[in-house]
């Protein structure tokens, strides 16, 4: 049997990536020589303890921070040598973001909110498809205030999804749910994953979402070292 790494390309590769945070004469190293390649498709958590470095390194790949050394590419294209222009591009067109706080603008309903992020895109999937498929077809109308934390985070889900974006980026997106909850976000996630092919990376603490990954990156003290595949 083919290994998937026989037939897929990388999507994002990282090379001895590091994060310096230098306040006056006080230097903090978050992300330390962290090496890894993302294939297109697959599900990967990074997971890491609290002060690991994981929101940092997932900064940093979404482009929401810059990289104080190594390289990290996107398909070839080199994005730690991006210029300002581009690095708005890669956010806009390559990353869906879905974040532990839902970040919905609570003066729109529902479908604006997720019509609002696919007037941004290039290649925007249909609003009420994707509302469908999160589940929230009956409460378009409905403002962030008449949703649950669930529903809210679907709502979340829908935005990042409904621009087509190569790559969904999530931070602790069950953080702030309870256990059913967050299994019904993650199960939605993996769905998403295979059924519209999107490479999904998931940064967490939590040990549960390794039962929906493809493969699994730990983080601690900002290294990086990578499980087999399970």
């Amino acid at each position: 049997m083919e290994n998937k790494k026989d037939i897929k390309e990388p999507i994002l590769i990282a090379k001895n990536l590091n994060k310096i945070y230098i306040n006056g004469e006080i230097q903090t190293h978050v992300v330390k020589e962290v090496n890894f390649s993302i294939y297109e498709g697959d599900f990967i958590v990074i997971l890491g303890p609290s002060g690991s470095g994981k929101s940092t390194l997932m900064n940093l790949i979404g482009g929401m921070d810059s990289i104080t050394s190594g390289e990290l590419f996107y398909k070839n294209q080199a994005v730690h040598k991006f210029n300002k222009k581009a690095m708005s591009l890669y956010r806009r067109n390559v990353i869906g973001f879905v974040f532990q706080f839902y970040n919905l603008l609570p003066s729109l309903n529902c479908f604006e909110n997720v019509s609002l992020s696919a007037e941004l895109s290039k290649h925007p999937l249909p609003v009420k498809e994707i509302l469908q498929k999160v589940g929230l077809e009956e409460r378009e109308k409905h403002f962030p205030s008449q949703l649950s934390g669930g529903q809210q985070q679907r709502v979340a889900l829908a935005r990042a999804i409904v621009k087509s974006p190569e790559i969904l980026l999530c931070d602790e997106p069950t953080g702030a749910l309870d256990s059913q909850t967050s299994q019904q976000i993650l199960e939605l996630l993996r769905e998403i994953n295979k059924e519209y092919k999107k490479t999904v990376i998931v940064i967490s603490h939590d040990h549960e979402l390794l039962k929906f990954a493809d493969r699994c990156l730990l983080i601690r003290d900002g290294y990086l070292t990578e499980k087999e595949e399970f």
